[in-house]
């Protein structure tokens, strides 16, 4: 069965036969087979080779790297073997034109508003207190059919989680001193988990990506640009209430994760090493739930939600089936 790689010590990363081998400084080294390999993540320094390279390439492994501070620096992206031309074109053309990029951008942005109303419903079911934002959050949804390009569609976008956000003192049992979202750097501990969080999610959304014919640089809410995979920022965008924000949620209102997990540097706060590794432990068990499929009739992974997802998207493409994001149905 396949599974991430999470590695934080640093050493070397070599191909041994047929096998990964990973030699850390420390004298310990750890043979990996490489069919049991779905993505490599980095968090040290870490030595590679040509042959490595080349192995990863071939069976298709992708690895992402992450600086000191755990922000996201890249990914090395094997040559694509699923490949389709007629695919491509497809893609190219719905960003193209302006009225086929914007129902894309639409059901991307409804997505994540219908799973960022499904938390506020529940924990406002719960007795946290949160039916104002509701309230504003469903005025602003409203705003969306009217938006005219992608540009103003972002805007509501935005507004969506900075409305949002404001519930999250409610939510969250401990203060938690948040009142916007910063990312150049992070300067305290809940912005600090979004950003680590969510680019986890990006990754685990590329990783899927690469194993379809669809190509990542192309999206149709985030702007595509250079040395980015801005396709995997738009499908995120859906699964990050389900994934990220209910596990921030999770691992603080249960006081696994505290203040003291962090450490203050001179203008931003970084977290410690050993809760890095224990949030990515939480996110595989999380990405490793099941739920039974409406459609399907059967048991499928977070994960595979995912896959799924960008099925969707290429059936829309190609003008099987009109694309309809993922919404949380239980």
């Amino acid at each position: 069965m396949e599974q991430s790689y999470y590695v934080f010590s640093s050493g070397s990363l070599k191909r041994k036969d047929n096998t990964l081998q990973l030699c850390l400084d420390s004298g310990q080294n750890k043979d990996i087979p490489i069919e049991r390999v779905r993505d490599i993540y980095i968090f040290s320094e870490m030595t590679f080779n040509t042959k490595l390279i080349n192995f990863l390439s071939q069976n298709g492994v992708i690895v992402h790297f992450f600086n000191y501070y755990d922000f996201y620096a890249g990914s090395f992206y094997p040559r694509e073997k699923l490949v389709s031309g007629a695919l491509l074109v497809k893609q190219v053309e719905h960003y193209v034109e302006l009225n086929k990029r914007l129902v894309l951008a639409k059901e991307f942005v409804t997505g994540a508003y219908e799973n960022i109303y499904r938390n506020l419903r529940y924990y406002n079911g719960r007795g946290k207190d949160v039916s104002e934002v509701m309230d504003e959050i469903k005025t602003l949804y409203s705003h969306i059919k009217y938006c005219k390009d992608v540009y103003e569609l972002m805007g509501v976008e935005g507004n969506i989680h900075k409305c949002y956000y404001t519930a999250w003192q409610t939510i969250i049992d401990v203060d938690i001193n948040f009142d916007k979202r910063e990312k150049r750097p992070p300067k305290n501990m809940i912005n600090t988990l979004i950003s680590f969080i969510n680019s986890i999610i990006y990754t685990k959304v590329l990783t899927e990506i690469y194993k379809t014919q669809i190509n990542p640089t192309i999206s149709y809410l985030h702007e595509p640009s250079t040395k980015r995979f801005s396709l995997s920022l738009d499908v995120a965008e859906i699964f990050k209430p389900l994934i990220a924000d209910r596990l921030i949620f999770s691992l603080l209102n249960k006081k696994i994760i505290t203040e003291k997990d962090f450490d203050q540097e001179v203008d931003y706060i970084r977290m410690k090493d050993s809760i890095a590794k224990k949030i990515l432990v939480a996110v595989d068990e999380y990405l490793k739930k099941t739920i039974k499929h409406k459609t399907l009739n059967r048991d499928v992974s977070y994960q595979h939600l995912i896959r799924l997802e960008i099925y969707k998207l290429i059936k829309h493409l190609t003008g099987i089936q009109e694309y309809k994001a993922f919404r949380i149905w239980w």
